[in-house]
């Protein structure tokens, strides 16, 4: 019987006395059986993990132990203890010599190059976005603020930071555990955001994976566009956030348009902005000191950048620019924007506090349920002929948030024109004419939520702009082009 075969019977505890000693000598006169022994014992742990109780059985009465013989017990026992050893000792080698994962890319941070091989080890990343590939291949993408740690290359612990997982058929199994649960992959792609604060959240974005909160916490099946929220004795279904993720197709475009030097050409671009002289709001959210509100602050579409992050209805951030009861003849707001997902009814981008009878021109900048731009003023009206659904100016074109992309929005609204006009990544979408067009009313507003109850925003944003004026076709192309991460 060679060592595979009775490693194998060793580990399901069908191995005879006589096998236990054939198997004990191979370990101590053979380093490589030694080495190789314990690559079976670490995988044998790992699915027993998983496996266990994921198809519960009916209990049955444990079978009364029988008695050991006397002299071969003995021998019995000293090889399992010697065994025992020799396993401490391998998984202690091979955890400090072992490689988990092979970084693939780094984009936004210096200290995981290309190629740096991934050991046994606690990594904590502030800022940029890292991939990995396991050594059963898989891709791990992981998202800064970021503190975790490979405990082998099926098992990885995420103690803050989001995660997508493109796990194939060899790596099935591959586990995540957080501080609130673990994910166990069935052969998948999925998500896990580990908040700061917070319970963990796991997204499944196709395949299956079992969930399990800690503290004995049921497992829970999530299939294809279900998410389930890890808190601690018992988890909850959740909506799903499925362009929350950077995945793995998605970092080779990052990194080509940081590596072309894209990022400057926005900075550039940015700052001739700020010098415009009708320019009212400019949000980067580089700046340490930020608006008030309730949100996550997470990577913006720059990795080392930062932007703020809606989720939960409420989440919002006060903006109150443009007021003093000035009013703005003409105005183009614009802003990158990542959807997680579409909500019910609307996702709101910039609302203005109220919608008030004596306060016509308010301002309401939205995504509709079916994922087309709208911009409503207060007591505006269509013009003759004009055809839109709920009558308000809608684009034409979704945004498209299924893809899982930043996506430029903006929209132009000139009131002696009488004319609003949409714009989808830099493009010209749709006009709409206005037959009452009054002038922009701004001052207190709010990013995100609006309502509270009908309108929220699930997603994050990124450089948003108010401007006093209307850009023109070529120059809201320029301002894409100029921002756009995927150059």
């Amino acid at each position: 019987m060679n060592l595979d075969e009775l490693a194998n019977r060793y580990l399901d505890g069908q191995a005879s006395a006589e096998e236990v000693l054939q198997l004990d000598h191979l370990l101590r006169t053979q380093a490589a059986s030694r080495r190789h022994f314990a690559d079976l014992a670490n995988l044998d742990s790992a699915l027993a993990e998983q496996a266990a109780g994921w198809e519960p059985q009916p209990l049955s009465k444990p079978a009364p132990a029988k008695p050991l013989r006397t002299a071969p017990s003995r021998l019995c026992l000293a090889a399992a203890a010697t065994i025992a050893v020799l396993i401490t000792s391998a998984w202690w080698w091979q955890s400090s010599t072992h490689i988990y994962a092979t970084v693939a890319r780094g984009i936004g941070l210096t200290e995981f190059p290309q190629g740096m091989e991934i050991y046994r080890k606690h990594y904590s990343i502030q800022s940029g976005t890292v991939e990995f590939i396991t050594a059963r291949g898989a891709r791990v993408v992981i998202e800064a603020p970021a503190s975790f740690q490979f405990a082998s290359a099926q098992l990885l612990h995420l103690k803050q930071g989001r995660l997508a997982a493109d796990v194939p058929p060899a790596a099935k199994g591959f586990t995540v555990i957080t501080p609130t649960g673990k994910a166990v992959d069935l052969g998948t792609k999925f998500g896990v955001d580990v908040p700061a604060d917070g319970q963990a959240e796991i997204h499944v974005f196709q395949g299956e994976v079992i969930a399990q909160s800690d503290k004995g916490g049921k497992r829970q099946s999530l299939r294809d566009g279900e998410a389930y929220s890890l808190q601690s004795g018992a988890g909850a279904a959740r909506e799903i956030r499925s362009a929350a993720f950077i995945q793995p197709d998605e970092m080779q475009a990052l990194q080509a348009a940081l590596t072309s030097g894209q990022r400057a050409r926005s900075d550039a671009a940015i700052a001739a902005l700020r010098q415009d002289e009708s320019l009212i709001a400019l949000l980067d959210f580089e700046e340490e000191t930020l608006p008030s509100g309730t949100f996550r602050m997470t990577q913006g579409r720059w990795p080392g950048s930062r932007a703020p992050e809606f989720v939960h209805v409420g989440d919002h951030m006060k903006l109150t620019a443009g007021g003093n009861g000035r009013s703005w003849p003409q105005l183009t707001l614009a802003a990158w924007v990542r959807l997680d997902r579409l909500g019910q009814p609307y996702q709101s981008l910039y609302h203005t506090d109220g919608w008030d009878e004596d306060k016509p021109g308010q301002v309401h900048w939205m995504i509709n349920r079916d994922s087309t731009m709208r911009l409503a003023l207060k007591h505006n009206t269509l013009a003759p002929g004009a055809v839109e659904k709920q009558g308000f100016p809608d684009s034409l074109t979704p945004v498209l948030p299924e893809q899982g992309r930043w996506v430029h929005l903006a929209v132009v609204y000139d009131a002696p024109a009488a004319t609003v006009r949409f714009y989808l990544n830099g493009r010209f979408d749709k006009e709409t004419r206005q037959a009452t067009a009054h002038p922009a009313l701004l001052g207190p507003a709010q990013i995100g939520n609006w309502n509270s109850k009908d309108r929220k925003l699930s997603g994050r944003v990124d450089e948003l702009i108010l401007l006093g004026r209307a850009m023109t076709d070529d120059e809201i192309r320029a301002l894409f082009d100029a921002g756009n991460p995927y150059h």
